[in-house]
């Protein structure tokens, strides 16, 4: 594979890992090996490295973003045919059921006439879902189709996925990740050192190098630098060892479990489509005053709006290189707040080791922080004013003023640890 094409592949997110991605997020699978790929985060070529051989953001590029981005996708389902499908969008989801939200009892009799089976009754913060079991043979699509027509809020329980990878370093000591501060969620892989913890996937909770190195920018430590530096951890682990983790019900879970927390700002890096059951519990823990923070995704110009960044009220976060020009590979979503550093920099992963890291996945959690150090607490009538103070330190970029590529201006651009 030329040069470019593997950096083009890889930065087009985690959706295109090589082999070493199942050290990242440990139930996710990969993409088949490619060269230059080492243990831990994948190897990633610089920016510069990048943008010296494709320059401005050219029609090709955005075409072989888009499609590496499929064959990611159709890549996971030849790897986990059981546990992974498309839906009928071409999003990857969870094999074998669908979720109907507030489903009545005639839908479920109905649907259970038909050879439908109940997994699980479940309630959070207020938005009651069923998930179903497909009858035998049954494809997702049929199952869409069908019991829409019984007048269910239908949907498939599509995955997320991580939006950003790396390039480890050296092994720094370790320490205790986070002290006596406020309380930030991180929506993702097991964070190590976390002060709280709690798994919503099989065989989670489980550290991982993603999850920590996107805590690392919120709380520092191990020689980086944090925009919240002695911040507490609150680590929901959607992924475990599920090879259909990150998907839609269980990050609804982890927000509905950040609220009963008390934590005022949970940071999402991972990026999928609109899902119907999501999209109410983000807008029920919004109204709890839980602010949440998401990256944009690494998946081209060209990619379908990022969820949950395109949520209504969602912070979508953007990522600037150390140049503060905007990630070629920077994904798109319904809008952008804001922009922060997210390339030529440093954080931890497990264990305490250095990663040069690429990808929107870490520009999110120093927005996170910063919004963390205004709102400390629960209270949806001091948003409004916390974000105000976040616009007014923004360092504009691009065209004066709101622009939709740079938002409200680059957040935390001197939270940025610098690769050598």
């Amino acid at each position: 594979m030329r040069p470019v094409m593997m950096g083009l592949v890889l930065v087009a997110g985690m959706t295109a890992w090589g082999a070493a991605s199942a050290q990242l997020l440990p139930g996710l699978p990969s993409l088949p090996a490619m060269p230059g790929i080492g243990g831990g985060l994948p190897d990633i070529p610089g920016p510069d490295t990048i943008l010296s051989e494709v320059g401005r953001v050219s029609r090709a590029t955005v075409a072989r973003l888009d499609a590496a981005r499929r064959a990611a996708f159709a890549q996971l389902v030849r790897d986990h045919p059981d546990a992974i499908v498309l839906d009928p969008q071409g999003f990857p989801a969870r094999a074998g059921e669908v979720v109907v939200d507030s489903p009545s009892e005639a839908l479920l009799n109905a649907a259970a006439r038909s050879g439908y089976g109940v997994i699980a009754r479940e309630d959070v913060l207020g938005v009651g879902f069923v998930r179903l079991r497909l009858p035998p043979g049954r494809s997702l699509k049929a199952a869409l189709d069908e019991l829409r027509a019984l007048g269910g809020e239908v949907s498939a329980d599509q995955l997320h996925l991580p939006s950003g990878g790396g390039r480890a370093l050296a092994m720094m000591p370790l320490a205790q990740r986070g002290g006596q501060g406020t309380l930030v969620g991180v929506i993702d892989g097991g964070v190590e050192g976390a002060a709280v913890t709690q798994g919503f996937a099989a065989g989670a909770p489980r550290a991982n190098d993603h999850g920590t190195a996107v805590a690392s920018l919120i709380a520092g430590g191990h020689g980086i630098t944090g925009s919240l530096p002695g911040a507490r951890i609150a680590s929901a682990d959607v992924y475990g060892t599920d090879p259909a983790g990150g998907n839609a019900t269980a990050i609804a879970r982890a927000l509905g479990w950040m609220v009963q927390q008390g934590v005022s700002v949970a940071t999402i890096s991972l990026v999928g489509p609109a899902n119907p059951l999501l999209a109410r519990v983000v807008a029920a823990a919004r109204a709890r005053g839980l602010v949440i923070v998401a990256a944009v995704g690494n998946n081209g110009p060209a990619a379908p709006p990022a969820y949950p960044a395109s949520y209504p009220g969602v912070i979508a976060v953007t990522a600037v290189d150390g140049r503060n020009r905007r990630l070629i590979e920077a994904g798109q979503a319904s809008h952008v707040d804001y922009a922060a550093p997210g390339a030529d920099m440093l954080a931890t992963g497990v264990g305490g080791r250095r990663f040069k890291v690429r990808g929107t996945s870490f520009a999110a959690p120093l927005v996170a922080g910063r919004i963390a150090a205004l709102y400390p607490r629960l209270d949806p009538g001091a948003i409004a004013a916390a974000l105000a103070r976040v616009d007014a330190s923004a360092e504009d970029l691009g065209p004066r003023g709101q622009d939709k590529f740079f938002g409200r201006g680059m957040v935390c651009g001197d939270c940025r640890t610098f690769s050598r």
